[in-house]
């Protein structure tokens, strides 16, 4: 390692980065909702995107009745706001690629808020399949390097269906495909490994990298966007040293 890292490596070693509770909870109600809605189903056995929703809720200590009214609102057994899943993309310091996945209520509101927060932070929004083709969908499990060996936790994961391990520094990062993202973090924890970080996520082809000036403008642009109420997640492909961030 040369001391840069990938951007996501980062944020799950540093914590969430809208690590106000608040927030939090308002993303994961809003992504219970629109799963229990569009996956068919209330029911968590038969509703992998909301299982997973309801895994993520119950780690931040969300109470279990929030989660049932969450679901209730995306079934229509309660009354609830109707919430569509938009993702925009743009640029960030640098040409960085940026990837912005919403929930809203009010897609004019929205697009005219993320296309504000880009200008004024230095970075523009684009159009739609302008920078989506730099990145792949894929299961990403981040597991601390004390936890297994790396021939044991290759072993778990390679068994279980994952694609590649990789090492970056004082964590293994896994990836799988989307529909073995499941198996594969069932088995990690059945090893008795808690990761620090387990999601489907756009993982980029390739990242560029950001020094002082430029890497401090980038994350306040991702900040900026990140702790937009409509906004669930942002990816983008920069590489920094982490000494920038702290």
């Amino acid at each position: 390692m040369s001391g840069h890292s990938k951007w996501h490596t980062i944020k799950h070693k540093k914590g969430a980065l809208d690590a106000k509770r608040g927030k939090i909870f308002t993303k994961l109600i809003k992504e219970i909702t629109v799963a229990a809605r569009t996956g068919g189903s209330g029911d968590i056995d038969s509703n992998a995107r909301l299982r997973k929703a309801v895994s993520d809720a119950k780690a931040q200590n969300m109470p279990n009745d929030t989660i049932d009214r969450a679901i209730k609102r995306g079934t229509g057994e309660l009354e609830g706001v109707n919430y569509e899943e938009i993702t925009y993309e743009g640029y960030g310091i640098g040409g960085v690629a940026m990837l912005v996945e919403t929930m809203t209520d009010n897609r004019n509101r929205t697009v005219a808020e993320i296309r504000h927060l880009f200008s004024k932070n230095g970075g523009n929004l684009g159009e739609s399949g302008s920078v989506a083709w730099m990145f792949d969908k894929k299961g990403l499990i981040v597991v601390d390097k004390e936890s297994k060996s790396e021939d044991e936790l290759f072993e778990i994961a390679i068994e279980a269906g994952a694609d590649d391990m990789q090492d970056e520094g004082d964590v293994f990062e896994i990836y799988t495909a989307p529909e073995n993202f499941e198996a594969v973090h069932d088995a990690i924890k059945a090893a008795g490994i808690e990761p620090q970080a387990a999601e489907v996520s756009m993982i980029p082809q390739n990242y560029i990298k950001l020094e002082g000036a430029d890497a401090k403008a980038m994350l306040k642009l991702y900040d900026a966007i990140d702790d937009n109420d409509d906004v669930q997640k942002v990816y983008a492909n920069f590489d920094i040293d982490e000494s920038e961030y702290a």
